[in-house]
């Protein structure tokens, strides 16, 4: 009795020293969420912050919610969101359209399959800089390829600038963009299509089933989920991207590619406004976490449609 006695109070003083398993949970999850708050919400809390004063290298002043009333009654920033999502719904739509074609492409059974799935990368893994000088020099209109290959060709009648018109620039950006962003979308749907069953194909082969009505029946639903997600994360990327707008336009002519990322730029960075710039930062976080929450609704209810959990 002396020795069970003995036992349940070293049992005892034992689970006393022994951490509560609440405790132990935070111990482990603490330097995330130390990451997170130091990267992530500190600076957007500042942000928040600095948006409600008027702010400039001479110091700062608070006025409230007068930089967001500005902004409100702007019409040039009105034009600038619209412009911002035309830009974001074109470029992801011709990227999704493109990378599925070339996902399909590189999963058929054709000799050098592999040289193929090399050849796509480039775009994507080269830095963003080189390869919107390359485009650079491709839109010059002496002696960029594309105006001198128009030129023998009678479509155009002499040099052209590509990136010195308005429209011819906007689509000339959207161009670029979609270069440097199909190759990843095309590998992720190329991943995603090697996941499915090959059973499912043999199955309708034996029925009579055509290509394009396994492509339509089989292929799209199998992977309609990795399809929703990577239009929603390259809808992020686009809306945020600067790099190729930059280098090739920065935001002309005219404000003619000026998105808002770009304009948010020229606003706090070029003109040492940082109060109305961190303005325009916090509207298009709200302006992207609504088009998520959206994005997601319907992400849900096509894997429920599919049967993804």
């Amino acid at each position: 009795m002396t020795e069970l006695t003995q036992e349940i109070a070293v049992a005892e003083r034992t689970k006393r020293r022994k951490l509560p398993e609440a405790w132990f949970a935070w111990m482990l999850v603490a330097p995330a969420i130390i990451f997170i708050a130091v990267i992530v919400a500190w600076p957007l809390a500042e942000t928040i912050r600095l948006s409600f004063m008027e702010a400039d290298l001479g110091g700062e002043e608070f006025v409230g919610a007068a930089n967001y009333a500005d902004l409100l009654d702007s019409r040039k920033f009105h034009e600038t969101v619209v412009r911002t999502f035309y830009w974001m719904f074109l470029s992801v739509g011709l990227k999704l359209i493109l990378g599925l074609i070339g996902a399909t492409l590189l999963n058929a059974a054709i000799p050098g399959r592999a040289l193929f799935r090399v050849l796509v990368m480039p775009p994507w893994v080269i830095p963003i800089a080189i390869g919107c000088i390359g485009w650079l020099w491709l839109y010059n209109g002496y002696f960029g390829l594309l105006s001198g290959l128009g030129q023998r060709l009678g479509i155009l009648d002499g040099p052209f600038e590509f990136l010195a018109y308005k429209q011819s620039a906007f689509y000339s950006a959207i161009v670029t963009d979609v270069w440097v962003g199909t190759p990843m979308v095309t590998l992720f749907l190329l991943a995603a299509m090697q996941g499915v069953s090959r059973d499912l194909y043999e199955a309708a082969w034996v029925d009579g089933a055509g290509r394009w009505y396994r492509f339509r029946r089989i292929t799209i639903p199998q992977i309609m989920p990795v399809l929703v997600s990577m239009a929603l994360l390259s809808a992020i990327w686009t809306f945020n991207s600067f790099e190729i707008i930059w280098i090739l336009t920065e935001g002309g002519p005219r404000g003619a590619t000026t998105t808002l990322i770009v304009d948010t730029y020229k606003t706090a960075i070029s003109n040492y406004k940082f109060g109305e710039g961190a303005a325009r930062a916090v509207i298009i976080v709200i302006l992207l976490a609504l088009f998520s929450l959206i994005y997601l609704f319907f992400l849900n209810k096509v894997n429920r449609k599919y049967g993804v959990k």
